[in-house]
């Protein structure tokens, strides 16, 4: 049964815009990082429930600036949070656009392979005698069975045994 999940009119002149704004997006986005599994693992994290203690924590130090110890940067650490929100609706922003471009290259690939899944099955009925044989042979190889099994080894040549026992 023919599918046609979805029809993209994106034209040319619109990928370029797309490319120009990711572009865009890139440079400015050139100095956040890009952390290891190892490194991510081991950060302390600010969840939900710790979000409302630390504003409440930068607020009292605010208030009391005069108990701060010299190593403790308040400034930087309000900076960082305002990035942190800034940062945050831009995410999730990108997040909901990610996620629309992978349902949508989802469905395009599904379309494309159904329609792609149909034309086989055409090949092989009608491409008996029409020329088309040897195009439907090389598509095959996408159905090729292998074996689940693993190749068994001859007694000879499996290590430790010796061909006389």
């Amino acid at each position: 049964m023919p599918q046609n999940l979805i029809s993209v009119g994106l034209s040319d002149a619109d990928y370029a815009e797309i490319d120009a704004a990711l572009a865009t997006l890139e440079h400015h986005f050139t100095t956040l990082l890009d952390l290891s599994a190892d490194a991510r693992r081991t950060l302390t994290k600010m969840g939900d429930k710790s979000e409302a203690f630390c504003r409440q924590a930068l607020i009292a130090l605010d208030q009391n600036r005069q108990v701060l110890p010299p190593g403790l940067d308040l400034i930087e650490a309000q900076h960082d949070l305002l990035h942190f929100d800034r940062l945050r609706a831009r995410g999730a922003r990108l997040h909901v656009l990610q996620g629309k471009v992978d349902d949508t290259v989802t469905a395009l690939g599904s379309d494309v392979m159904t329609a792609s899944l149909e034309g086989y099955a055409l090949l092989k009925v009608l491409g008996q005698g029409s020329g088309l044989e040897a195009l439907r042979q090389g598509m095959a190889s996408r159905f090729a069975r292998r074996s689940s099994k693993p190749a068994e080894v001859a007694p000879e040549a499996q290590p430790g045994k010796s061909a006389a026992a």
